[in-house]
């Protein structure tokens, strides 16, 4: 089915991916008269995805980093959003397939992101999430919790051991996060409402393949970021390779660490749509992209954020962050305009902000340039920086409310566990004996003899309409 838009002489502009590149070509192109915008995305909310390990770790709640799409862009009354999935795309004839229809396009622009990469080892997706979603966030959180709230119980010394025993693989800025709350949750929470959990048993590995974590910061601030988790509990195993992942833990080489509870946070892919539409695309799944960030050989398909490999003058090619997506979003819609215009298009340059990454209270570094911080000094930048890019007015507050009744309080967020939401999940099964009793009417509620005679007559009378 082809979805008809009456668009008279408008461009038809559709976006795919509402994250921080989508979000940002829908606002460029805002409000302009000669455009019709259609944004598509499997939520129909944006997701401030720096700040989605806190939603895991139960400092934030899911509410404080998400909002509705619909009620960003309402201010651009050209700006439509759909909520569903695309399945692919035919560049040549310019149409968008998905879950709801066909659409065509004058310009399409393509910011799909990234998921997990398990290195040829989906299954390990069971044992091992990721943290790209509320829903992967939501499921962390409850594993982590559900490993405390059993410990708290267990009779048993091995299998307490290995309730409280937590494996992050991956050594970048979202296992250093990961690893750092829960040796910060380890540290200030538990005694106070766990009695039968020591701290001093619970132990947190990050396995990482390469020789240091944080590879792409300085080896100064890197050695300092491993500083900070040791002193947080946190063991750094380095130069090693995981080679089977299951139910109870971890293999490493020929070692195994037994574990209730493994993150993985080793790699991410861009979404396979590259590969399905045939644009070429590097090892990681990211269509390889022009200095316009255009797809070679179709220009009118944009590609921006994790999804789009752009290489660099002096070798390399972009990191996936969000201030590289929010900047190629705004040059994209600004190339969009330039080619209403009629005039020349400009090639993207990336404006290196730096990088930062927190590993707990008081505790972060930050680079740019020759420029380095750690400790409180990065703490406070990073604070403020995440604070300044969060989507709305009120959700600042939030956060910022959160986070000081957290800093003064040592206290925490919701530490809900809740999975299973049906009361028959195993159905069919058979009734109770109680649920097998007639349903008996209130003594008020029986027809005598005139009542059924007169709702016979109202059943007849509905028949003859």
């Amino acid at each position: 089915m082809l979805v008809n838009f009456q668009f008279s002489l408008m461009k038809h502009i559709v976006i795919v991916g509402g994250g921080f590149a989508g979000l940002n070509v829908a606002k460029e192109l805002g409000n302009r008269k000669e455009i019709k915008v259609t944004l598509i995305d499997k939520n129909n909310f944006h997701l401030f995805q720096p700040l989605l390990y806190q939603v895991a770790m139960a400092a934030l709640n899911a509410g404080e980093i998400a909002y509705p799409l619909r009620m960003m862009l309402s201010k651009y009354k050209n700006v439509t959003v759909f909520k569903g999935v695309v399945k692919t795309v035919d560049p040549y004839n310019k149409i968008v397939y998905t879950d709801f229809g066909a659409i065509e396009y004058d310009s399409l622009v393509m910011t799909c992101g990234a998921k997990h990469h398990y290195f040829g080892h989906n299954e390990w997706e069971e044992f091992a999430p990721g943290l790209k979603t509320i829903a992967q966030a939501a499921e962390i959180r409850r594993r982590v919790m559900e490993a405390y709230e059993n410990a708290e119980r267990s009779q048993n010394p091995e299998e307490k051991r290995k309730l409280l025993t937590f494996v992050i693989v991956g050594g970048g800025p979202t296992g250093v996060e990961l690893a750092g709350s829960i040796g910060e949750m380890n540290r200030y929470y538990l005694s106070k409402y766990f009695k039968n959990i020591d701290p001093k048993e619970i132990r947190i590995f990050i396995a990482q393949s390469a020789p240091a974590l944080l590879h792409t910061f300085s080896s100064e601030l890197s050695a300092k970021a491993t500083l900070a988790l040791e002193k947080l509990g946190v063991q750094i195993l380095t130069c090693c390779k995981v080679t089977n992942i299951d139910a109870n833990g971890v293999e490493i080489g020929n070692e195994r660490i037994e574990a209730a509870t493994v993150l993985w946070a080793a790699g991410v892919r861009a979404t396979s749509i590259g590969k399905t539409i045939g644009f070429s695309t590097d090892q990681s799944g990211r269509i390889i992209v022009a200095e316009d960030l255009s797809v070679p050989g179709y220009p009118d398909v944009f590609v921006g954020g994790d999804q789009a490999c752009f290489a660099l003058d002096h070798g390399g090619t972009l990191p996936g962050l969000a201030s590289v997506a929010l900047q190629e979003g705004q040059s994209i819609g600004r190339n969009i305009l330039l080619d209403l215009q009629g005039k020349r298009r400009k090639p993207f340059v990336y404006n290196d902000k730096g990088q930062m990454a927190t590993i707990g209270k008081n505790s972060a570094i930050a680079e740019r340039g020759n420029v380095r911080l750690s400790g409180l000094p990065a703490w406070i930048i990073w604070l403020g920086v995440h604070i300044y890019y969060l989507s709305s007015v009120k959700h600042r507050l939030f956060v910022l409310m959160q986070w000081g009744w957290s800093y003064f309080t040592f206290g925490h967020g919701a530490r809900i566990v809740n999975k299973e939401w049906r009361f028959y999940p195993n159905l069919p099964e058979p009734a109770e004996p109680a649920e097998k009793e007639e349903l008996i009417a209130d003594n008020a509620c029986v027809l005598d003899s005139n009542d059924l005679a007169l709702k016979g007559n109202l059943d007849n009378s509905e028949k003859s309409f």
